[in-house]
């Protein structure tokens, strides 16, 4: 069995305006993962001092990692990463589309790696879609075309992060449908909360699995900690290799 866990870090930028990427390790550490998805990293952003966040937490954890810029200005990152002490293979990085209109909207990206697990390979992909609703939907087609889950085969897959998306939606719809939700297959009737930290109301990031996984269980942490720290919960399960995997 082994604890995947997903958080959309907000820049590392706490509810007290606070910018902590040791914080949020300290958040991370408390829950003892061995896969970590991140979301809304800053790497050398003077306005959040200048520091490769990505690698700070990554040290701190004593993890590896692996960082995809979905927006680049000069020297300036912002994006997601994966992590994790295991052995771990980068497959894919890539830029999510986006649709035309009025005004811009933030670039979103997704990064794949295969991470071994117990001997055992274990695809995980990490993105963070967009806030519109015609913009995520593109967003999971893509996801769910042939380059990215359509390319992983039928082994054991997670596909995590902050989806912007609640389960009526029709991106989430598409993703249970060919995935599964890992907070229902572990008994929940419905997916918890994790937006916003202070009084969580909307469930914004998931973990999904392919039938080669199992869900044990799943579950938010919610602390002083965490409400400070970010303005998402971080979101775990534990997970294990199905029988007939």
């Amino acid at each position: 069995m082994f604890r995947l866990l997903t958080y959309n870090v907000h820049r590392c930028q706490g509810t007290d305006r606070r910018h902590d990427p040791k914080r949020i390790a300290a958040v991370i550490a408390s829950c003892k993962p061995d896969i970590v998805a991140l979301q809304e990293l800053d790497v050398d952003r003077v306005r959040s001092g200048s520091v490769d966040q990505a690698r700070i937490i990554a040290a701190e954890l004593g993890m590896a990692l692996h960082f995809h810029p979905a927006l680049k200005m000069a020297d300036e990152l912002y994006g997601d990463a994966i992590l994790t002490a295991a052995p771990m293979r980068l497959v894919r990085t890539g830029a999510l589309p986006s649709p035309n209109l009025r005004r811009e909207i933030e670039p979103r990206g997704a990064l794949w790696a295969q991470i071994e697990i117990e001997g055992r390979r274990v695809d995980v992909i990490n993105t963070h879609l967009g806030l519109n609703a015609r913009e995520r939907m593109l967003q999971m087609l893509d996801l769910l075309g042939d380059e990215w889950i359509g390319a992983v085969g039928e082994g054991p897959l997670i596909v995590t992060g902050d989806f912007n998306a609640v389960p009526r939606s029709r991106p989430y719809r598409l993703a249970a449908e060919r995935l599964g939700d890992a907070q229902r297959l572990s008994g929940r009737r419905r997916p918890v909360p994790t937006f916003p930290t202070r009084l969580p109301v909307l469930p914004l990031d998931h973990i999904f699995i392919s039938a080669a996984l199992k869900a044990v269980r799943t579950q938010t942490l919610r602390t002083a900690e965490t409400r400070l720290a970010s303005d998402h919960l971080p979101l775990m399960a534990d997970l294990d290799f199905a029988e007939a995997a």
